[in-house]
């Protein structure tokens, strides 16, 4: 049986990072671990370590992104909360036979992890993604 094994990740939408490191970085005193370009999801991400977890500051980077219209529709603010899965495909398949309404049913492959997003009209408004580390 898949299991859920932690958060991985809160994001939070910002409009830039640079700017948005001044609260997160500076104020608050996460340490920033590195930002990367992604660019099958039209983003930027700086990545905080906390615990176990993360905080990543998502900007968007592409103007017609999902990313870019929710950061116009609904401003800055927390984006989704991200779950590490232990097998990806098969917590898809289980979802799927639950009736949960799904952005991605099948995982998409980035360097280092499969991931996939819940739709947040099953999720009670929030918007989740899933995460499996591939080594």
């Amino acid at each position: 049986m898949p299991e859920i094994k932690k958060i991985n990740h809160v994001a939070i939408v910002v409009e830039n990072i640079d700017e948005a490191l001044g609260f997160w970085r500076d104020q608050l005193g996460l340490e920033l671990d590195h930002v990367e370009d992604v660019p099958s999801q039209g983003s930027k991400v700086a990545f905080m370590p906390v615990g176990d977890s993360e905080v990543e500051l998502v900007e968007p980077t592409n103007p017609e992104s999902g990313l870019a219209n929710y950061l116009e529709k609904r401003g800055e603010g927390m984006h989704h909360l991200c779950f590490e899965v232990s097998d990806i495909a098969a917590v898809l398949e289980t979802l799927k036979e639950k009736g949960v309404r799904l952005i991605n049913p099948e995982p998409l492959d980035l360097p280092g992890r499969k991931m996939a997003f819940i739709h947040p009209k099953s999720a009670n408004g929030v918007l989740v993604e899933l995460y499996e580390i591939v080594k």
